[in-house]
């Protein structure tokens, strides 16, 4: 049994009613007839790569409002990159998103817009307010000066109206070649907001767009094209992350200026999870350089990952729930969602038998008949609430885990030792008499006997044992592969050890023992679930949770280790209470 950890000491709601800051301002926003009393949402992932835990929490975020008062959320792909983006990614965020639960209201693409994105930028320019900038990329950076130096004025800021349109549809007419030109809005130079220092708005990039082809050559940065499409959407409440704090007065100069739907945007922190990194762009390098085995390695914090590392999304989005939203940057404990997921697989998963031992003890059952078999009733999971039960085989000779069995044990050793008696889950009484080794001195096989009165379930024997350990039959065991994954870094915070974004540090920083794959013996039971082809989750007995993997075959099944059965978050937060 799991045990409830303590509340996150973030902001949330719940069903007693408190709000979380961002509802606060929702419902301020409904009091005062805003929009109409109305709340609409959006998502608008990059398709630079796959999403992880991190967008989990927005997309439950987003989704989740618009939910609760009754409005709607877009997905919006921001595709204004066409370097970087490609529809592989498109069609992975959208499977993720379906898998969390959640469906949109309208799909959309910044590349719907780009026509009338353009039409915003001209009419900056008709206002005075934008101009084309012949300065490089370097020559612009020293222009904006330092966060304590106001910045120097463009040689090109003052340019005529007609001339900023001219260069302006020249650009779009494909004149010129990438890094010539730019176009930059005219607000402050010298605002201590170093975002609001005329920032870039358009730049060239004859690049293949993976909707629109080759129709464009020039395109909006991010800043001009996000708050533009929440207009455009009528989106009214813009959730995004704390790093995008300081470019709210720039999303709010373009709203006021080109006079179109205010959308508000709040700010909320990202999520920030121990042994693991969140940058796209370093996740994208572990799999490009293969540190990792894709992008839905069980390892990595995507949620293709999660998924595959036998994850579900009620669990995830218990997780989003209980780190909730909070106004400032914190690190969250990663055994916090391992402790959602054991909750609910605690819950719903089978308990099997699993031997995980390359070379396991055979144990043989001396006055068990040679030839017989058995099949024995065993209990599937005493959480559910209606007690099912599955068919074992058993027979003389059974697998054992090395680890169950010591020739000279400790005291408060309640497994099997010579002499010794243990039960066999589900089976009977056995009792250690004798052992058998190789030309090594290795032990190989354990002769026992059973007392045929102890069957589980109608023993009549009267003899107690305090040890119970799990088996596999023989001639019924199946071979299969197991994969421990463990955390992907060594370090809980490797953000925090490579403050500079130094990839030679990042890399240095990963765990060498992220995974270990051993054989194992498993249930007949479990080649079923491999010729279903559907992702099960199981409970290991007395090892954790597994789910099959994809890589499985009818013949040899492959488990994911989804999380161990000790829960040292929940025990680590009731000591601190």
């Amino acid at each position: 049994m799991t045990e409830a950890p303590n509340e996150s000491s973030t902001e949330r709601s719940d069903a007693g009613g408190h709000l979380n800051f961002i509802e606060q301002l929702v419902e301020e926003d409904i009091a005062a007839g805003k929009n109409g009393g109305q709340v609409f949402t959006r998502f608008p992932p990059e398709p630079n790569g796959y999403l992880h835990i991190g967008h989990a929490k927005s997309i439950c975020l987003n989704f989740g409002l618009a939910d609760k008062y009754g409005g709607q959320t877009n997905l919006r792909f921001d595709d204004t990159n066409p370097v970087t983006e490609d529809t592989e990614y498109v069609d992975s965020i959208k499977n993720d998103v379906r898998w969390l639960g959640f469906e949109w209201e309208n799909e959309f693409y910044a590349s719907d817009y780009f026509e009338q994105i353009y039409g915003f930028a001209e009419k900056l320019i008709q206002k005075g307010l934008a101009y084309v900038d012949d300065s490089t990329s370097e020559e612009i950076a020293a222009q904006k000066g330092t966060p304590t130096e106001p910045g120097q004025p463009s040689p090109y800021r003052n340019r005529s109206v007609d001339e900023n349109l001219d260069l302006f549809r020249r650009m779009r007419a494909g004149e010129y070649a990438d890094g010539a030109k730019v176009l930059r809005a005219k607000v402050d130079m010298a605002s201590p907001n170093m975002q609001l220092r005329d920032p870039i708005i358009y730049r060239i990039k004859h690049a293949h767009h993976h909707r629109t082809g080759d129709t464009w050559c020039i395109y909006p940065m991010y800043d001009f094209a996000h708050g533009q499409s929440d207009a455009i959407e009528h989106i009214t409440h813009s959730l995004c992350t704390l790093e995008f704090e300081v470019h709210r007065p720039l999303y709010e100069w373009f709203i006021e200026r080109l006079g179109i739907f205010p959308s508000r945007q709040i700010e909320f922190a990202r999520l920030n999870l121990t042994y693991t990194v969140m940058s796209k762009r370093k996740l994208k390098q572990l799999v490009e350089e293969g540190h990792v085995n894709g992008w839905d390695d069980p390892r990595m914090p995507t949620i293709a990952g999660i998924r595959r590392r036998g994850y579900t999304p009620a669990s995830l989005r218990e997780f989003a729930d209980r780190i909730g939203i909070a106004r400032r940057e914190n690190l969250i404990d990663l055994g916090l969602m391992e402790f959602c997921i054991r909750e609910e697989l605690n819950k719903t998963t089978h308990s099997v038998m699993a031997v995980l031992d390359e070379q396991p003890i055979k144990l043989v059952i001396t006055n068990y008949e040679e030839g017989r078999e058995e099949l024995l009733n065993i209990e599937n999971n005493p959480e559910e609430e209606t007690i099912t039960y599955r068919r074992v085989p058993f027979s003389r000779e059974v697998y054992i885990e090395r680890d169950d069995f010591m020739e000279n044990p400790p005291k408060k050793f309640f497994r099997l030792f010579p002499g010794g008696m243990v039960r066999l889950k589900g089976a009977y009484i056995i009792k250690c008499d004798d052992l058998v080794r190789n030309d090594a001195g290795e032990i190989t096989e354990l002769h026992c006997s059973y007392i045929p009165e102890s069957r589980s379930g109608s023993d009549t024997s009267g003899i107690n044992v305090k040890g119970t350990i799990h088996w596999v039959s023989v001639p019924h065991a199946v071979e299969a592969e197991v994969r421990l994954y463990d955390r992907l870094f060594s370090v809980e915070n490797p953000a925090a050890d490579d403050p500079d974004g130094q990839l030679r540090s990042f890399k240095d920083l990963l765990n060498p023992n992220s995974l270990e794959i051993v054989r194992a013996f498993v249930e007949p039971a479990l080649v079923e679930a491999a010729r279903s082809g559907e992702q099960t989750n199981f409970q290991f007995m007395r090892k954790g949770y597994f789910v099959l993997d994809p890589d499985s075959t009818t013949n040899r099944p492959v488990f994911n280790r989804t999380v161990t059965l000790k829960d040292g978050w929940a025990k680590e937060q009731n000591r601190k209470s």
